[in-house]
């Protein structure tokens, strides 16, 4: 057991459950004051229902020895329960127990990632009903097919080991998974009542919110990509630099792109553009170099500042831009990997630039939009049948009148729905 493997790992674990508030928080500030907690409750509460499903069946379902040997789907029983994951093997690197939590926070930020496209008119029973479902029949199989490692006498998944593709720590199976799942889930649900572009509905209620859940996650995201190295050493550290790198420069692409497009920088681009850099160096952050790094952040910011206008061209409401963020980053991400890569680096593989030939491009192609289009497809059957059975949104009155207080008999601000004053006391007066 080497000890300080695992001493990063429990700190990693950590770092990941930091982007929980990160999340909550950002989301929590772009939307209206009348939903923030709403968002907030969306965000927790589907970490709490995956963390209980990862513990039943969700973690063997993701790494259990593949079902038939096909890397479709690992064996829901092998660790059902968690059973077997307490015990202390010699033999191992880091206990079993630290990956299962570290791979918990994973399955449940991605299940998170998806409510931001669709605030302020899904019922929040709804939500939680999606999310187990999404995860069960979505999630895990993707996971499955991305991180399962083929190990002694185990199969993993088909992407990571028949395909041999790069993901380093999610590109596809997070954010990919996740932005195709909320474009589903917005094509059913529909937009929100007097969506346009620049409405009040567009526009955030806290700005400074924001700016301390960007922070958080940034954080928290070197927990999550350089913990998916498993071990603390050079390849972790090269993650991690390669991590902060990327954010910068693509921070700066997205601030770019709206000065010439909209002839000002703003704080929510700033904001969205670091997100743009960590989602697009989640998959990449072990094969290139910290120059490729900045090429990659650089480009991952501008495409998806421009992208996250499309939805205003081809009119569906995605409210927080989980689309043009998650679903364009991570395409970008991954598919430069292709282009980008360096043996140098600890993946070890040579893209196009290096002299790699389109070989890997091509892998990573095929597993970009092989998760796209499962996720989408069976995401939108699950949005259909529940909107159709328990029904999806809130009624007219609920979405105009805000979330917040009708759904959860609460609300952010004391300043929204103030507590009247005390009538003023009468004195008594003399009798006759």
């Amino acid at each position: 057991m080497d000890t300080g493997s695992t001493a990063w790992m429990l700190a990693s674990t950590a770092l990941v459950c930091l982007m929980v508030p990160g999340l909550a928080l950002f989301y929590g500030g772009m939307v209206a004051a009348k939903s923030v907690l709403n968002m907030i409750m969306m965000t927790f509460g589907s970490v709490a229902l995956v963390g209980c499903i990862w513990v039943v069946y969700g973690f063997s379902a993701s790494f259990g020895d593949s079902i038939g040997g096909a890397g479709l789907l690992g064996d829901v029983t092998e660790y059902f329960g968690l059973s077997g994951v307490m015990a202390d093997d010699p033999k191992a690197t880091i206990p079993l127990s630290v990956f299962v939590a570290f791979q918990a926070l994973f399955a449940a930020l991605t299940a998170a990632l998806i409510c931001g496209a669709i605030s302020d008119r899904i019922k929040f029973g709804a939500w939680m009903a999606f999310t187990g479902i999404w995860v069960t029949l979505v999630y895990l199989p993707v996971a499955h097919w991305v991180f399962a490692f083929d190990g002694k006498g185990v199969v993993g998944g088909w992407i990571v080991n028949k395909l041999g593709a790069i993901d380093f720590a999610g590109g596809t199976a997070v954010h990919i998974n996740s932005g195709a799942a909320a474009l589903a889930v917005i094509l059913v649900l529909g937009r929100r009542l007097g969506w346009k572009k620049g409405g009040a509905t567009e526009r955030p209620h806290n700005l400074p919110l924001v700016m301390l859940g960007a922070g958080l996650l940034w954080f928290g995201w070197f927990g999550f990509n350089g913990g998916s190295a498993l071990t603390s050493s050079n390849a972790a550290s090269v993650v991690v630099l390669n991590t902060f790198t990327a954010t910068c420069s693509a921070m700066l692409g997205w601030l770019l792109v709206e000065k010439l497009r909209d002839g000002h920088a703003t704080s929510l681009g700033a904001a969205s553009g670091a997100i743009a850099g960590l989602v697009a160096i989640t998959p990449s952050c072990g094969a290139v170099s910290p120059v490729g790094a900045l090429a990659l952040g650089a480009i991952g910011g501008a495409v998806c500042a421009l992208a996250v206008g499309l939805k205003y061209r081809l009119g569906y409401d995605d409210s927080l831009d989980v689309v043009g963020i998650h679903l364009v980053g991570g395409i970008t991400g991954t598919l430069l990997v292709g282009v980008l890569a360096t043996s140098d680096a600890p993946n070890g593989v040579d893209g196009l630039l290096y002299g790699g030939g389109f070989s890997l491009l091509g892998k990573q192609a095929v597993g970009a939009f092989a998760v796209l289009l499962y996720s989408f497809a069976v995401t939108w059957v699950i949005a259909k049948v529940l909107d159709r059975t328990m029904g999806l949104r809130v009624r007219p009155e609920v979405e105009e009148g805000g979330v917040d207080r009708h759904l959860h008999a609460e609300s952010a601000y004391d300043l929204l729905h103030p507590t009247p004053a005390p009538a003023p006391a009468v004195a008594a007066q003399p009798a006759g």
